[in-house]
């Protein structure tokens, strides 16, 4: 695929400019304003070199490279040379390699197959997998998908929650109050209810919370009858979760928890010991990061017993000695933000240098509209619960507008969870945003129902179109004269930026980017398809606007697979 920047930077490259290409290629802009051209070059910082003004040295660059192919137009305007590319080179280069490269468009090898770890959803054992948990799934979801997409060979962990006194407190309040058969009949609600009616009776009975550290330590030592529930209740969650996980598509290749460390504590306690790095602190023992700005990293309890930070030292050791990663992702809510850096100031203190490969990827927070979830309190909305509400309610759309499918309860599904996933990932991760059920199913506006929509609207054109002309605009045996619209040239130009965009969102963490270009090639795509008659009686015609919907239809497939969805055929 050509770069277009690089080879607008060999074009204006000159001896005289003082210049190498890539220093050229790094000025290149993209104008904000598009009546300003695909690209511009500032002059500014040639006026020392040149002795000009910056106006005039736009002119002579302008005057010297006006008539390249490369060029619809070029103009001076003020200190910028504003350059309008070739329509016909564009629209060109973008469906050839589209067709060219199928399901791959998008893709680099920019990875090189280095080893890289993603750490997402990692819901607590024994608690509700509610809407909360969707942000560090979908989004991580998408992170695998996007590393694996530039080259990486990346590795999908869970790091289960499923170690610490919270597990004290859940033995507790199950030999209090509860029995086999509720557990068995409904895990998660029945576990949340013991462990919600804990948090209420230790403010009237303060020794459940000595009992709850005691149990913890029992099971810390390997007691038998607190492994057993323990175990009981790591495997019913894990049904729960995993069909939830089902139903998003979502898959890992590992499922170590918190308690896979349990055992190389002795370790680490005795490396911090032998290192100087650990002191004691009534009774506990900590790292003291005073002089960092920070507060100490507390290492065991008076009990003994381990925290997050001592896990997470033995599981990123673990990684590095297992993986060899290049990077190890954490896609954790920002309300971690302090924990992770004083995990990463004691692995740098141990003298890992690695831990510089260690990234923490934050998210903003989920609340309720009647205010913040709680497990405790055992206010929470269900995951399950919301992606049911919304493939139910997408099954009554498609009945009432009498939609065309194959299979009103796969659309359904595709639709309904696909609704909910893009709206995850359509805006910045680390906004904090308020879960509102009137949000998350409208399909109105830029969402994931319009995407999934224009993917579909492709497919009938192609369905219209017939096999034949198809097949002869997949074999690229196109007219290239008849895609020199505005509409055909915006929407090549959307097209062929997605590769580049799936980087920058590798780069950056972020998923919406894809998200946000996604949207705009379906736009681009719908305006083509108002402005333009495209099942046209001239073959020629036909078959050429055929070739960039074909196109169209590829980005938008690929895009959305990124993002962890599908992309329906009929709609």
């Amino acid at each position: 695929m050509i770069d277009f920047k690089k080879e607008l930077a060999k074009i204006i490259f000159s001896d005289d400019l003082g210049l190498s290409v890539e220093e050229i290629e790094n000025m290149i802009e993209l104008p904000t304003d598009k009546s300003m051209g695909d690209y511009a070059f500032p002059c500014f910082r040639l006026a020392k070199t040149l002795r000009k003004a910056p106006p005039l040295i736009a002119k002579s660059i302008v005057e010297r490279i006006k008539d390249n192919e490369m060029f619809q137009d070029v103009k001076q305007v003020n200190a910028y040379v504003n350059m309008f590319l070739n329509k016909e080179i564009i629209v060109k280069e973008t469906i050839n390699t589209v067709l060219d490269k199928g399901a791959d468009f998008g893709k680099s090898n920019i990875g090189e197959g280095k080893p890289v770890i993603v750490e997402y959803s990692s819901p607590n054992i024994a608690k509700p997998f509610h809407i909360g948990h969707i942000r560090s799934t979908v989004i991580g979801n998408s992170l695998y998908k996007i590393y694996d997409a530039v080259g990486y060979d990346v590795t999908r962990i869970n790091h289960l929650g499923d170690y610490g006194t919270q597990f004290g407190k859940m033995i507790v309040s199950y030999r209090h109050w509860g029995n086999e058969a509720d557990v068995k009949a409904d895990p998660i609600k029945t576990l949340l209810e013991y462990y919600t009616k804990f948090h209420i009776e230790v403010e009237n009975d303060p020794s459940l919370d000595t009992e709850a550290r005691e149990v913890f330590t029992k099971l810390e030592k390997k007691e038998k009858a607190e492994v057993e529930l323990w175990q009981w209740f790591r495997e019913e969650s894990l049904k729960e979760f995993n069909r939830v996980y089902e139903m998003l598509g979502v898959e890992f290749d590992s499922y170590k928890g918190e308690s896979f460390y349990s055992d190389s504590m002795p370790r680490f306690l005795k490396e911090l010991r032998d290192k100087n790095l650990m002191v004691e602190s009534q009774g506990a023992q900590i790292v003291d990061l005073e002089e960092y700005g920070m507060n100490p990293a507390l290492i065991t309890k008076s009990d003994g017993s381990t925290l997050y930070v001592t896990r997470d030292i033995a599981a990123a050791v673990y990684r590095k000695e297992r993986y060899d990663f290049a990077k190890n992702i954490y896609v954790v809510a920002s309300q971690q933000n302090l924990h992770f850096q004083q995990w990463k100031k004691v692995l740098e203190l141990m003298g890992y240098e690695w831990v510089k490969d260690c990234i923490h990827v934050p998210f903003g927070l989920v609340s309720l509209e009647e205010g913040t979830m709680s497990t405790r309190h055992g206010r929470v909305v269900f995951l399950e619960d919301v992606l049911n509400k919304a493939v139910d309610q997408t099954r009554e759309v498609i009945k009432e507008k009498g939609v065309t499918t194959d299979d009103i309860e796969e659309t359904a599904k595709m639709v309904g969870i696909g609704a909910v996933v893009f709206q995850e990932l359509s805006n910045s991760r680390i906004k904090d945003y308020v879960f509102s059920w009137d949000k998350v199913l409208t399909f109105d506006g830029e969402t994931g129902p319009y995407v999934q929509y224009t993917h579909a609207r492709a497919s009938s054109l192609m369905r219209k179109a017939g096999e034949e002309a198809v097949k002869r605009a997949e074999s690229k045996d196109i007219e290239y004269k008849y895609l020199k619209s505005e509409s055909a040239y915006v929407l090549s130009k959307e097209i062929y930026a997605l590769p580049k965009v799936v980087l920058e969102a590798a780069e950056k963490y972020e998923p919406s980017i894809v998200t946000r270009q996604v949207i705009n090639i379906a736009q681009a795509f719908n305006r083509f398809y108002h402005d333009e008659h495209i099942l046209v009686k001239n073959e020629e015609e036909k078959v050429a606007k055929l070739a960039l919907v074909i196109a169209a239809k590829t980005a938008i497939r690929n895009g959305l697979d990124l993002l962890g969805m599908k992309a329906p055929e009929k709609m």
